[in-house]
């Protein structure tokens, strides 16, 4: 029988020692609080990983964990809201010159990463990964100046003026400023995780035979919205599942949550690794 195992990473705030910047979000706990409940409430097993608790080390540990113990058919759901940001793109694999990151306590850890990740899940394993933060088209982009909105800084975060809610974003000054300041750690990260993809056909996707599905916060070009108790795209997760009596395929939940949405925030619906007829049509969650 098939086990679910899953992983939700919620950070309201970071390490001011090491960005330079806490990152202060409202909703991001509460958010992997909930995804957590919905996945206990379907039958995962399921852990939470939070704010100072989540750091590089941890997360990775937490994810190679799930490679190691999930078999052939298998689901590993995982979740993270907090903030998207940006290192340099040493290798050249990127068309905007940066890689991006998820902005974990203690440091960021890169999508190449995440990506490689993927290489030790067994095949068949399906993955579905959720993330709430600003990059997350394909976890792999840039931010994207906005001309039809302003933007000010507010107590050290990047705020909407017209509707103030604030961008999960690490703001481009930051990003410098994190790699300047710890700039021997993120070269050395950069160029040991080159290193380990180009010992593959220089396309980790071929080497992945898991599914992969993600749904993101936003397109490449946007941006994600922290929320006064949940997140704008995390919101209207739990209301299109209302409580288990969504009976749709991923795409027709990606659909329903996408049009709850403005139109300045529409989510991404990416499947790679090895194609699985069934998981695309299964109901979101199903073990």
């Amino acid at each position: 029988m098939a086990i679910g195992y899953s992983l939700s990473i919620g950070l309201n705030y970071v390490d001011l020692d090491h960005y330079g910047w806490d990152g202060k979000l409202n909703a991001p706990e509460k958010d992997a609080t909930d995804i957590r409940v919905l996945a206990d409430s379907v039958g995962f097993k399921s852990d939470i990983i939070l704010s100072r608790e989540a750091t590089r080390e941890n997360v990775i540990a937490a994810i190679e964990n799930a490679a190691s113990n999930l078999r052939s058919g298998d689901i590993f759901l995982l979740y993270y809201s907090g903030h998207g940001g940006q290192l340099p793109d040493l290798d050249g694999d990127e068309d905007d010159g940066v890689d991006e990151t998820w902005c974990l306590f203690n440091g960021q850890l890169m999508d190449d990463q995440i990506k490689q990740m993927w290489t030790k899940f067994e095949e068949d394993v399906r993955v579905f990964m959720i993330s709430d933060s600003c990059h997350s088209g394909t976890v792999a982009k840039v931010i994207h100046e906005v001309e039809s909105r302003r933007w000010r800084i507010v107590s050290g975060n990047i705020m909407d003026v017209d509707h103030y809610n604030t961008i999960k974003a690490m703001p481009n000054n930051v990003a410098l400023n994190t790699y300047m300041k710890n700039k021997a750690f993120y070269d050395k990260y950069i160029n040991d995780v080159d290193a380990n993809k180009h010992k593959f056909d220089k396309n980790v996707e071929s080497k992945i035979v898991s599914n992969i599905r993600l749904i993101s916060g936003c397109q490449d070009n946007q941006l994600s919205y922290d929320g006064p108790f949940n997140s704008a795209f995390t919101e209207k997760i739990i209301t299109v599942w209302n409580g288990g009596k969504f009976k749709g395929n991923y795409s027709k939940f990606h659909i329903e949550i996408q049009n709850l949405l403005p139109s300045k925030q529409s989510p991404n619906h990416l499947i790679f690794g090895k194609q699985n007829l069934t998981y695309n049509l299964q109901i979101p969650f199903t073990i």
